[in-house]
């Protein structure tokens, strides 16, 4: 089996500048879902790590709980 291990090197790719266009805007738009994705979870760790003591804003951080004076 390893004696049928082939390298392939690619030096050029010829495709039509539309055809590169149509594929560019596929991706676009594949990439929203999973940026949308990406931001929910960003989200959720962002709420879980402000529930944990040590984290987050605390309600007397900038004088809040003693008073604006």
């Amino acid at each position: 089996m390893a004696e049928d291990k082939r390298e392939v090197v690619v030096t050029d790719i010829k495709i039509p500048f539309w055809s590169m266009v149509v594929l560019l805007v596929k991706w676009a738009i594949a990439a929203i879902p999973a940026v949308i994705i990406l931001m929910v979870l960003a989200s959720l760790v962002s709420i879980v790590l402000g529930m944990l003591p040590g984290f987050g804003w605390h309600h007397n951080y900038w004088g809040m709980g003693r008073g604006w004076s």
